[in-house]
C-alpha cells in the first residue's frame, strides 16, 4: 500500500498529459522504450512559464512615482537608484513550489560613481523532491472574473447569493412540529456563537443596509455577535401610522425562543423609552411599560422609532433567559422623505459583570488589554478589579510604596508604560513579610492568568485567550525581595494586508528580585520599585536576502513514470 501511495503522489506532481491515440502497434522491441523516452522528454520540457518575474514588483506601491529602495520599480530612474541605500526586495520569484523557474535578483553597486542598480535573471532550482514540474492546469492560475451586477441580472444574482449574504430563513426552521418534539429539542439544543436567534415566526431581526444605505429587515441577529447598524428608511407623514418599521410593536411583538427549536419562549420587554424632539433634545420617559404608536399630530408624525437597542441575557448553557429593548422615538415633519434608524444588540451572561470590548476583532491602540482567569472546567472569568482588565502599579505623588498598594492603572494596548515608587527600608523590617507586601504591590491582589488575543474574544472561547508566562530572575541569597515587574506583550498583524487586525500572541511577566541586606540599627535605605509594560510587534517581515538553493545530483530512470506520461 505504501508503494501505491508513493506512486500516486509522484504521479500527481508530475506533468500529466494525455497520450495521443495510435493505431499502429510497435514493430520492434525497442519501440516501447523509444516511446517512453520521447514521452519523458516531452513532459520534462514543460510549457513556457506564464509569469515574467522581470515584470513583477511587490514593493511598487505608488502610482507613477518611485518607491524608495524599491529596485524593481519601473518608475525609478538611474538618478533615483543612485540615492538608494539598499534593495528592499532583493529577489522576486513566482510560485515557490515549482521545480525550476526564473528568479530576478536586484542589488546595488555601491562602488560605482554614482551607485547603480544591478539586475540579474538566474535559474532558481527547488531542491525538494516534491515540487511542481509544470503548471499545466491553467484554470488554477487565475481567479474567475465575477459577474458584474446590471439592471438585467440583478434579481437573478440576488436570488442566487442572497441567502448566503443575508441569511434568509431556512426551511428547517419550521415551527409546525408538535409540542413533544419541541420539548425533546429543548433538551438537546443550545445557542452557539453566530447562530441566528430564533423567534416564534422566524428570527430576531436587526435591520441593516444591504446593497445601498436603505434598511433591510432580513438581517438576523446572531447569538453573542455584537452588532451596531445604521440605515435609511423612507417615510411620509400622511401614512406614517401604517408603516410597521416605524412602530415599537414591530420590534417586540415576536417572542424569542429560549433555545433553538423549543417551545419555551422569552418575551421582549421595554427597558426604556427616550423621546427626541425636532431640535435633537432627548427626554427619558418615567414610564416605559406603555407602547407608543406613531400618530399624526398637526402635520407632524410623532412616536416614530429612530433607534432600538436590544440587550440579551443568557446562561453558560447557551440559553436565553431575558430580552429587553430600549427605544428612541422621534418626530418627523411633513418635509422629511426619509429617516435614519440605528440598531444595536449586546449580550451579558447571567451573574457576570459586562466588560467592554477593546476592538472588533483586533485590538485598538489606546484601549485596555482584557484579562481574566480560567477555573477548572469552565470558560474565562474576566477580572473583577475596577477596570476588569490587566493592570500595573500606578505612580503616586508622594512616591511612597506602602501607601500606593491599592492604586492601579490599566495596561493600554500599544502604549509602553513605566511606573514606580520608592520603598524606605529600616533595620526593623523582616524579610518575608516585606517580600509578600512588595509582591502584592507589583502584581496586585489578583494578577490574571490569561489575556484576550483579540479585542472581542469571547469568554466561552478558551482558545482565543493567551496564557501569561511567568519568569523570575533572582540572586543566590537567603532573603530576596521583588523590586521590578516587566510585562512584555508580543502582538502581530493578523488578516488582510489592507485592514490588518492586532492580535496578541504571547505575554510574559518577569519578576526581578534583589538581596535584602541587614542594616545596622538606626540606618535606613531607599530602593526603587518599578513596573513596566512593553509592546513588541513580531509580524513577519520580508526576507532580507536571497540564499541560493542547494542542488541534488540525482536523475530518475527514463521510464520511471511508464506507462503514464
Amino acid at each position: 500500500m505504501a508503494a501505491a501511495l508513493r506512486f500516486g503522489l509522484l504521479l500527481f506532481l508530475s506533468p500529466l498529459r494525455a497520450a495521443e491515440p495510435s493505431t499502429e502497434l510497435p514493430s520492434s522491441p525497442e519501440a516501447p522504450s523509444k516511446t517512453r523516452a520521447t514521452a519523458w522528454e516531452r513532459g520534462r520540457s514543460g510549457p513556457a512559464p506564464l509569469t515574467d518575474v522581470a515584470k513583477l514588483c511587490v514593493c511598487d506601491l505608488l502610482v507613477a512615482q518611485c518607491d524608495i529602495n524599491c529596485c524593481c520599480d519601473p518608475d525609478c530612474s538611474a538618478a533615483d537608484f543612485s540615492l538608494f541605500t539598499t534593495c528592499s526586495v532583493p529577489i522576486v520569484t513566482g510560485d515557490s513550489r515549482l521545480c525550476s523557474q526564473k528568479a530576478a535578483l536586484y542589488s546595488l553597486d555601491t562602488e560605482a560613481n554614482p551607485p547603480e542598480r544591478v539586475f540579474k535573471l538566474v535559474d532558481h532550482i527547488n531542491p525538494s523532491v516534491f515540487c511542481i514540474h509544470a503548471t499545466n492546469y491553467e484554470q488554477a492560475l487565475s481567479f474567475s472574473s465575477p459577474e458584474i451586477p446590471t439592471a438585467e441580472n440583478f434579481d437573478q444574482l440576488l436570488r442566487k447569493y442572497g441567502s448566503a449574504t443575508f441569511s434568509a430563513e431556512p426551511d428547517s426552521w419550521s415551527m409546525n412540529s408538535d409540542a413533544s418534539d419541541s420539548s425533546d429539542a429543548s433538551e438537546s439544543y443550545k445557542y452557539e456563537y453566530g447562530v441566528p436567534i430564533q423567534t416564534v415566526d422566524a428570527f430576531l431581526r436587526l435591520p441593516s443596509p444591504v446593497v445601498s444605505s436603505w434598511c433591510s429587515d432580513a438581517n438576523p441577529a446572531g447569538f453573542l455577535v455584537q452588532q451596531a447598524t445604521k440605515c435609511i428608511r423612507s417615510i411620509s407623514v400622511e401614512n406614517c401610522d401604517n408603516i410597521q418599521a416605524a412602530s415599537m410593536l414591530f420590534y417586540i411583538n415576536s417572542s424569542i425562543l429560549a433555545v433553538p427549536k423549543s417551545s419555551q419562549m422569552v418575551n421582549i420587554t421595554v427597558r426604556s423609552v427616550v423621546v427626541q424632539s425636532l431640535n435633537g433634545m432627548q427626554t427619558l420617559l418615567n414610564s416605559s411599560d406603555v407602547l407608543r404608536h406613531p400618530m399624526i399630530l398637526n402635520e407632524l408624525c410623532i412616536n416614530v422609532v429612530l433607534g432600538v437597542s436590544y440587550h440579551i441575557t443568557y446562561t453558560d448553557r447557551g440559553e436565553i433567559i431575558e430580552a429587553a429593548a430600549s427605544f428612541v422615538l422621534g418626530t418627523v415633519n411633513k418635509e422629511a422623505l426619509s429617516i435614519q434608524q440605528s440598531f444595536e444588540i449586546s449580550f451579558t451572561q447571567v451573574n457576570t459583570n459586562p466588560v467592554p470590548f477593546s476592538g472588533n476583532p483586533g485590538y485598538v491602540v489606546g484601549l485596555a488589554v482584557r484579562a481574566g482567569f480560567k477555573p477548572q472546567g469552565s470558560g474565562i472569568i474576566q477580572n473583577t478589579n475596577k477596570y476588569s482588565q490587566l493592570t500595573i502599579l500606578q505612580s503616586s505623588a508622594n512616591q511612597d510604596c506602602l501607601t500606593a498598594q491599592e492604586a492601579r492603572t490599566p495596561v493600554l494596548f500599544g502604549y509602553n508604560m513605566i511606573s514606580g515608587c520608592k520603598l524606605r527600608i529600616t533595620a526593623a523590617m523582616n524579610c518575608q513579610p516585606l517580600a509578600q507586601i512588595l509582591l502584592d504591590l507589583l502584581m496586585g491582589q489578583s494578577f490574571p492568568e490569561y489575556v484576550a488575543s483579540f479585542g472581542n474574544s469571547q469568554a466561552q472561547d478558551v482558545l482565543a485567550w493567551v496564557p501569561i508566562t511567568h519568569l523570575r530572575t533572582s540572586e543566590q541569597s537567603s532573603c530576596q525581595i521583588p523590586v521590578a515587574l516587566e510585562i512584555e506583550v508580543k502582538w502581530t498583524k493578523y488578516g488582510s494586508l489592507v485592514n490588518p487586525q492586532a492580535r496578541i500572541v504571547n505575554v510574559t511577566a518577569t519578576t526581578t528580585t534583589t538581596t535584602l541586606k541587614q542594616l545596622p540599627l538606626g540606618r535606613e535605605r531607599t530602593i526603587p520599585i518599578t513596573s513596566s509594560v512593553v509592546f513588541t510587534d513580531i509580524s513577519s517581515p520580508a526576507e532580507p536576502g536571497y540564499k541560493a538553493w542547494p542542488t541534488i545530483n540525482a536523475k530518475l530512470p527514463h521510464d520511471f513514470f511508464f506507462p503514464f506520461v
